[in-house]
């Protein structure tokens, strides 16, 4: 039985027979190896920066964290889990885990919900909707370390704009050393933080919100659903993506804030208002006691990646599920 052989009608009729199956499958691991190729050449040299600006730093970090060391040289002294010891009696330390505790718990208690009434107020028609949303959005543009000039003017005990304000309705008592008081410093920099933040957050649930179809609402309008039952059983829902993506960042956030503690208080007064990043920066460029600096950047690293995996795992689950495709283009 003969077989009809079609001629490519690019190059014209066939010099010789069709290639054989085995042929073929070279034929087509010489082109999945080429495409291998192709995409680790426009890969390679995003993961040389990955591996030797991130990377790197890390493991030398956890390498650090185990020796006695002053920044000069290579580390020598070799301690063991000596500073990590330390780290878990060091008072200052602990009182680190707990403002980082109470940073979390006042963002998602009082920043976020702020950001979400907003939010939902400036997703309704209404005159001047695009300044007073650029309006709010404008303290996020600004520099950390502008907005800590700015806030300690701002809050400077007798000639700030805070206590000129209050002496002027009559609570002149209510202010005074906004930084200074070791009972006010923690409220006074979350009042700045949520100043600060509170307009990313406000963007986020605006985008989330935009993207909810108008025809559920409406629906829901007719039903005869009040605003608080369409937003509880309604635009809540469908916003809840975002939101979980929103407290995602603001934790992760708090664990690691470090620039407007440092420009406004540095951590004062008596460590009243350190963070776990300003302590590892007070031991490891003040002090020059590199390797403790590095064991408390190793726990802060660690307390990080175990919220993101957990987080992953057990709140962005829903969000993830079906998102991700095979290499052949399917859904999983």
């Amino acid at each position: 039985m003969t077989s009809t052989y079609l001629p490519d009608k690019r190059t014209g009729p066939p010099t010789g027979p069709p290639p054989s199956p085995r042929a073929a499958v070279r034929g087509r691991r010489r082109q999945r190896t080429r495409n291998w190729l192709t995409a680790v050449g426009f890969q390679l040299p995003a993961l040389v920066l990955f591996g030797v600006l991130v990377l790197l730093p890390i493991l030398f970090a956890v390498y650090a964290a185990f020796f006695r060391w002053g920044g000069f040289g290579m580390p020598s002294d070799y301690i063991g889990a000596d500073n990590f010891t330390r780290l878990f009696k060091d008072p200052v330390f602990l009182g680190d885990l707990w403002r980082c505790f109470l940073l979390v718990a006042l963002s998602l208690v009082v920043q976020l919900p702020f950001a979400l009434a907003l939010a939902v107020l400036l997703n309704q028609r209404m005159r001047g909707r695009a300044v007073y949303r650029m309006l709010f959005f404008a303290p996020y543009v600004l520099s950390e370390a502008i907005t800590g000039v700015l806030f300690a003017m701002i809050f400077a005990p007798g000639d700030g704009l805070a206590d000129q304000v209050l002496g002027k309705v009559g609570l002149e008592g209510v202010g005074g050393e906004w930084f200074a008081d070791p009972d006010m410093v923690m409220a006074t920099l979350f009042l700045v933080m949520t100043w600060k933040y509170f307009g990313f957050h406000m963007m986020l649930y605006l985008a989330g919100l935009q993207s909810i179809p108008k025809e559920l609402t409406e629906a829901a309008l007719i039903d005869g659903a009040g605003p608080w039952q369409r937003f509880r059983n309604v635009t809540l829902p469908l916003l809840a993506p975002t939101l979980r993506i929103s407290v995602f960042l603001s934790v992760i956030g708090a664990i690691q804030l470090f620039d407007l503690v440092w420009v406004i208080t540095q951590g004062g007064p008596d460590h009243h208002s350190e963070t776990m990043a300003v302590t590892m920066f007070q031991y490891g460029f003040k002090r020059y006691q590199v390797g403790y600096a590095s064991a408390i950047s190793v726990v802060m690293f660690g307390i990080s990646l175990v919220f993101a995996l957990a987080y992953q795992r057990f709140v962005l689950r829903r969000d993830l599920e079906g998102a991700t495709t095979t290499m052949r283009g399917g859904a999983k």
